[in-house]
């Protein structure tokens, strides 16, 4: 675990290690690797029109699954190590989103009656470890938030971004908005 002491902005040459070091990488019996997962759910949101954190979260969404985030994280579930990271790295929005899109499949088997026949069979195995759907009580709680409308988004575009055809935000387009978040943070 960190320390909570916030470490210096994530490089351009950092993220795109970060990004390419998921090819290859399997997503849990999809069809697609970890790297065509993240640039293709990166580019479902901008596409659905996300400011540029919220894709620099999408692209980043599992990168708690990376090897060095791993390493830096052992024995954490993949969206907590994620937000681990991204907390000190990238914002602190893009953290609560990276950690609320687990939680957001939950809710939105629980309040989405139509959502679970989307899930693919993976993503519906994957559920049962994950907790099932929320209960009334956690679901009200996940809706209060200020930023669940986003990790239900984030979450929409995950369960979507699993087509090894379908199309991906080029790392330059990623470059681009991550640096954009940058300025915004230094003015």
């Amino acid at each position: 675990m960190t320390s909570g002491v916030p470490a210096a902005p994530l490089t351009d040459e950092e993220l795109t290690a970060l990004v390419e070091g998921l090819a290859g990488l399997p997503y849990g019996g999809e069809a697609v690797d970890q790297r065509t997962h993240a640039l293709q759910t990166a580019w479902l949101a901008r596409d659905a029109g996300a400011d540029d954190e919220l894709v620099v979260a999408a692209a980043l969404h599992d990168i708690g699954r990376a090897r060095p985030v791993r390493a830096e994280h052992p024995g954490l579930p993949h969206e907590v190590a994620g937000a681990e990271f991204a907390r000190r790295r990238v914002s602190e929005r893009a953290a609560w989103v990276i950690a609320q899109h687990v939680p957001a499949k939950r809710y939105l088997v629980a309040t989405d009656p139509a959502y679970h026949a989307l899930l693919s069979p993976a993503s519906i195995a994957s559920l049962k470890v994950q907790g099932g759907p929320m209960d009334e009580r956690e679901a009200a709680e996940f809706a209060a938030h200020p930023l669940s409308a986003d990790a239900v988004a984030l979450r929409r575009w995950d369960d979507a971004a699993k087509d090894p055809d379908g199309p991906r935000l080029t790392m330059p387009d990623l470059l681009a908005a991550h640096a954009r978040c940058g300025a915004v943070r230094r003015t």
